[in-house]
């Protein structure tokens, strides 16, 4: 079950960076050990450490865990001025996947919120087959065409989410519905965005899902 862990004692985090294919430095922080990696991707009101809460339970299901910034967020300063998106890149998502395989996991797959989760989808799109195991995508933009989508999916939503342009599930149901299996699709109550589900009431039951469904066979 989902808990929320104070910082204090939560598992300290080892800094890294690595580069993207287009010169930018992405810096992370790397928790656990193994075999099976796990990319956290945040979504544009945060920054790698807005998942230090969730840490403990992924490192404690084996995963070796490496949150980043992307490009133009929190420490991730260093690259071509004028590929700063405002809104992080694939490229980064790519790079942070790159680095665990290298670094000795065999798969690796990705959390991401809502940019995170855009950057995430793109990064599958453009990855080799393979490359990428699973991929949890919190209230993501939809944009990506969702036939090129690899790996298993897991679509998650909150039923009331919107923005200026209206609610978002829509346009995640359409994602969801084109994509390739294996896939799933989670409808939550309420109406919070990506990362703020976790401190909801439907906190417990997203962690559990994700769990659920990063360790299947």
């Amino acid at each position: 079950m989902w808990r929320s862990v104070p910082i204090l004692l939560a598992l300290a985090a080892t800094p890294v960076s690595f580069k993207t294919q287009d010169g930018w430095t992405i810096h992370a922080d790397a928790y656990g050990a193994g075999e099976r990696g796990l990319v956290l991707i945040h979504g544009g009101r945060f920054t790698k450490e807005s998942w230090k809460p969730q840490v403990d339970d992924f490192t404690e299901a084996g995963f070796r865990v490496l949150a980043i910034d992307m490009r133009g967020f929190g420490a991730s300063k260093e690259g071509p001025e004028e590929l700063k998106t405002g809104y992080g890149s694939h490229l980064d998502a790519l790079a942070a996947v790159r680095y665990l395989r290298t670094s000795g996991c065999k798969t690796v797959s990705i959390v991401g919120g809502s940019m995170g989760a855009s950057a995430a989808a793109a990064a599958a799109v453009a990855s080799e087959p393979g490359e990428i195991d699973r991929l949890v995508l919190l209230a993501g933009g939809g944009d990506e065409p969702p036939e090129k989508l690899k790996g298993r999916k897991l679509f998650v939503v909150a039923k009331d989410d919107a923005n200026a342009a209206g609610p978002r599930l829509p346009k995640i149901r359409k994602q969801y519905e084109g994509a390739p299996p294996p896939k799933e699709l989670l409808l939550l109550d309420g109406s919070a965005h990506a990362q703020f589900l976790f401190e909801t009431d439907q906190g417990d039951r997203l962690m559990r899902e994700i769990l659920r469904f990063l360790t299947q066979e």
